[in-house]
């Protein structure tokens, strides 16, 4: 189990009048639990809270680390250790097929060719994408493009999961479909979501509101919590 620290860890941007925004504001939080959710609504904060868990961004003020590795000083060690789920699969689909962006996933982690090809075709199985091996990724449905982002990242083996809004672009089926496989994941998981069923399989959440933690504690008392700001 991943230990991710915040320590004052706030983030600010320059916005288009060149202003400076703070979008989070200094936070600190211990977290460790297997399966963590992040609610609020669009614009509080949720997915720049995400990306400052592997370095995508980095925090303005204070620091973040993981098991110990600063994302400042140690980038590299830490996207190792946390793979990053967007929102839209396609932002991080790079090849024509599921097959070959299952190998470049891969590479890092299995040098030869031929063992590559039959480890991506094994992972394919497993998640029932055998069929579209070879299909265009813009031929596939959201659910399935979002179950071959899932199956790349996992591919390389992270001890941290992060999910920026991983059900947003789904159908019912498909969010049941990606609620069942996150269930059988051993990995810890940290996610950001609207759907409430989801943030509630998980055994703690955070609300966020305007750039802070307003609660943190049991998903349920959470959700509880969040549907009583907006009641």
């Amino acid at each position: 189990m991943s230990r991710v620290l915040l320590q004052d860890a706030s983030f600010s941007a320059e916005t288009s009048d060149g202003s400076v925004r703070t979008i989070l504001h200094p936070t600190t939080l211990d977290l460790s639990e297997q399966r963590i959710a992040v609610i609020g609504a669009n614009g509080s904060g949720k997915s720049t809270l995400l990306r400052m868990l592997n370095g995508l961004l980095l925090p303005t003020t204070g620091s973040v680390s993981v098991d110990g590795l600063d994302t400042r000083a140690d980038g590299s060690a830490v996207r190792r250790q946390v793979g990053f789920v967007f929102t839209d699969p396609l932002s991080q689909l790079v090849m024509p097929t599921p097959l070959e962006d299952l190998e470049l996933s891969l590479r890092r982690r299995i040098k030869s060719a031929t063992a590559r090809r039959q480890e991506a075709l094994r992972i394919l199985q497993e998640y029932g994408l055998e069929p579209l091996n070879d299909s265009s990724i813009y031929e596939l449905s959201g659910g399935e493009r979002q179950l071959v982002a899932l199956a790349t990242v996992l591919a390389v083996e992270p001890k941290l999961l992060v999910l920026d809004e991983p059900s947003t672009l789904l159908d019912l089926r498909n969010t049941r479909l990606l609620r069942s496989r996150l269930a059988g994941l051993s990995q810890q998981l940290i996610l950001s979501t609207h759907d409430l069923e989801l943030a509630v399989d998980c055994s703690r959440a955070l609300v966020i509101e305007a750039g802070h933690v307003v609660f943190d504690g049991p998903a349920a008392d959470a959700v509880a919590y969040y549907r009583r700001m907006y009641s």
